[in-house]
């Protein structure tokens, strides 16, 4: 009996680092694991009441978002971003934005058949490309300078041709580098080609104030952003998309009929989320301290690893370019996990991540594993 393979799913990322983990459990404390972004810190009180206490458990909730929580987007984007946006037409809510990232070519294939291909940063989070793959659309990466910002004259006119959108991302993960937003909504409507800007990281900005592609209007582009970072919410899964009325009005509509639901409970824990600046604000100051404990570690291993213009990485040059070699390295010597950059994109495979997401007590253990040695 014949078969005809289908598609088989590459391992994921993050899981190829279980191996490596045993070369830290000679130390005392335990593994410091700084490979995967996910915030530790606690979300405030006033976000896990409304979760807790909405009341709307039971019924289904709007696809697109309750109109408080569309309107507490559109008023945070307004105060935080210095933008205006409709939240009865211009704004959306997503489950989490890692869905919406990844489900994104899959719909935009079926509003433009004749296009095929994704563009996104060639050093950038992993799901754009998988996005793509998913879709059975062509994954094509944009190669970016030297401050990890995307290089759109580097596109060519067939990419440009046969593009379904474009992805890009600030600041950016792994590499903190900022993008000229305007100028990349003004490629894409001098293109004709969709921008999705992924800014989940915005709140992170350490090079000047938060960056948005709305800036410049909403037409042909897209915002995405995530309270997963800015509140601690990972858990929770809830974001939100914002731009233009025309595309997000087919995306909710196609995402309504595919069932894509944030929990109402979800949703009034993001209204109170957006609502308070001041957590925020109290973890950029958490967050950017970690940062610089942890570059002092690696300075003092004899490694530069500077600090990012964004973001809560650090992307950090492996001695001799060996990405692997350093992952170990770090294991044995200080019991700290770090990501090999090829999890980003061939282009950054002479990289580590380093994720400043352990709290100030698991970094004190590294600091005094290094002095040790």
């Amino acid at each position: 009996m014949s078969s005809t393979k289908g598609f088989s799913p590459p391992p994921y990322p993050y899981d190829r680092l279980d191996e490596l983990k045993p070369l830290a459990d000679h130390h005392e404390g335990g593994i410091v694991d700084c490979s995967i972004g996910t915030p530790i810190d606690p979300p405030p009180s006033s976000v896990l009441n409304a979760l807790a206490l909405s009341d709307s458990e039971r019924s289904y909730p709007p696809s697109i978002g309750t109109p408080a929580l569309r309107n507490q987007i559109a008023l945070w984007v307004q105060e935080r971003l210095g933008c205006e946006v409709d939240p009865a037409t211009e704004v959306a809510a997503a489950v989490g934005t890692k869905e919406f990232v990844v489900g994104l070519p899959h719909w935009m294939k079926l509003r433009n058949p004749n296009r095929d291909t994704v563009l996104y940063p060639a050093v950038s989070y992993p799901s754009y490309a998988m996005g793509a793959t998913l879709a059975g659309c062509r994954a094509v990466p944009v190669p970016v300078n030297n401050d990890w910002s995307i290089r759109l004259d580097a596109v060519t006119d067939e990419d440009k041709e046969r593009a379904l959108l474009l992805w890009v991302n600030t600041p950016g993960n792994p590499g903190g580098g900022l993008d000229d937003l305007d100028a990349a909504a003004n490629w894409g409507r001098t293109h004709r080609i969709p921008v999705f800007s992924d800014e989940c990281y915005s709140e992170f900005t350490w090079d000047g104030s938060p960056r948005t592609i709305l800036s410049s209007g909403t037409e042909g582009v897209i915002a995405v952003h995530s309270l997963s970072k800015r509140s601690n919410l990972a858990g929770v899964r809830v974001g939100f998309y914002a731009g233009d009325p025309e595309l997000v009005d087919y995306l909710r509509e196609i995402r309504k009929h595919a069932g894509f639901m944030v929990p109402g409970p979800a949703q009034a824990a993001a209204v109170a989320a957006l609502s308070d600046q001041a957590h925020v604000e109290q973890q950029r100051e958490i967050y950017h301290s970690r940062l610089g404990r942890l570059s002092t570690v690696l300075a003092d291993m004899g490694v530069e690893a500077p600090l990012p213009q964004g973001g809560f990485y650090l992307w950090v040059p492996a001695p001799d370019g060996d990405a692997w070699l350093f992952v170990r390295h770090l294991l044995s010597e200080v019991g700290l996990l770090a990501s090999p950059g090829e999890f980003y994109g061939p282009d950054g495979a002479g990289h580590v991540r380093i994720a400043a997401v352990q709290t100030d007590d698991r970094i004190a253990l590294v600091e005094q594993r290094l002095a040790a040695v």
